[in-house]
């Protein structure tokens, strides 16, 4: 529409006229006269406007839920983040604590025998040299470590050093079949060696195939010819079976190591031996038996009745009461 002089003065009748109908439905309440175009009105416009609504109305839901969603995943994710940090830290305080058990108890056991140790850490199991029992540790010749040194844990002997590098080292376990260390037995001092079985019990050779054993008998290392590669007293295990003897020169035992093999973490390289052979002082105490409860029966004499409350004495014989002594 072009904008002329009768353009705007249409256009101000229109807006004259509808400020007019405003004014009379407003003052008219529910009997306005234009109620009944209003009514027509919806009549037609409603449907359409319902259609309408009805194909907006997902799409502005469908928005607001992939809105929400988002926050929801987000809280979801960094709740996530949160649980796994919390059950990283958890399990990393519960491995440092058992570390510094370890630790302890390595501590103990080499002050015990007096052996100037380097303690360090299992950082690998089985090195590259065939299928032996082995483990890496971390410290190597930069750390005074050589070849043929005794390495033990707080339970006792895990084997000896066969190869260092500059900064780690190789230890063959004595649960190797080609480990052997000499052994002594607590009780009696007999001796013997000791040879790796892998999984099973280590196996030991008595030099005196006469001699009395049985299981619960202890061993410990006897140490060699200057200290390497075994220093003395080492807890190595305890005796649990003793084949029969059959008229031989020696007599084989099978003996439970004390080291767990498969769990190792913590473990020292002794680097200075003792001065004196420790002999059987690094061994646990043995605990001690529980005590046995005796119990004295004392009867009561001859025609004498028991006092209210008390049972005759006689083993075995439940006491009467008033009500079976009436009858």
């Amino acid at each position: 529409m072009r904008d002329t002089k009768e353009s705007r003065l249409l256009l101000a009748l229109l807006v004259a006229v509808a400020f007019a109908l405003i004014t009379v439905d407003i003052r008219g309440g529910e009997e306005s006269p234009v109620d009944g175009a209003r009514r027509v009105a919806a009549a037609v416009f409603g449907p359409v406007e319902n259609s309408v609504a009805s194909a907006v109305a997902p799409i502005g839901n469908a928005i607001g839920a992939v809105r929400d969603s988002g926050e929801r995943h987000s809280r979801i994710a960094q709740l996530e983040r949160e649980n796994a940090e919390l059950k990283t830290r958890l399990g990393s305080d519960d491995r440092n604590r058992n570390r510094v058990r370890e630790l302890d108890k390595l501590l103990r056991t080499a002050g015990a025998g007096q052996y100037g140790i380097k303690a360090a850490e299992v950082v690998a199991i089985g090195a590259a040299q065939g299928f032996s029992w082995t483990v890496t540790i971390d410290a190597g010749a930069r750390d005074g470590i050589r070849r043929d040194m005794t390495v033990i844990n707080g339970d006792g002997l895990v084997g000896r050093v066969t190869t260092v590098g500059p900064s780690t080292a190789t230890v063959l376990l004595a649960s190797d079949p080609d480990f052997t260390v000499g052994t002594r037995i607590e009780r009696t001092d007999e001796l013997g060696f000791a040879t790796g079985q892998g999984e099973r019990p280590l196996s030991v050779q008595l030099l005196n195939g006469k001699a009395k054993v049985k299981p619960g008998d202890r061993l410990v290392t006897f140490g060699s010819q200057a200290d390497r590669p075994f220093v003395p007293g080492v807890p190595v295990g305890e005796v649990i079976r003793v084949d029969p003897s059959s008229g031989d020169l020696t007599r084989r035992l099978f003996v439970r190591p004390y080291a767990g093999f498969s769990r190792l973490d913590i473990v020292g390289v002794v680097v200075q031996a003792p001065r004196t052979d420790p002999r059987d002082t690094v061994l646990p105490a043995r605990p001690k038996p529980a005590p046995t409860v005796t119990v004295t029966v004392t009867p009561s004499p001859a025609g004498e009745r028991p006092q209210d409350g008390q049972a005759d004495a006689q083993p075995g014989v439940a006491p009467r009461t008033d009500e079976q002594e009436q009858e």
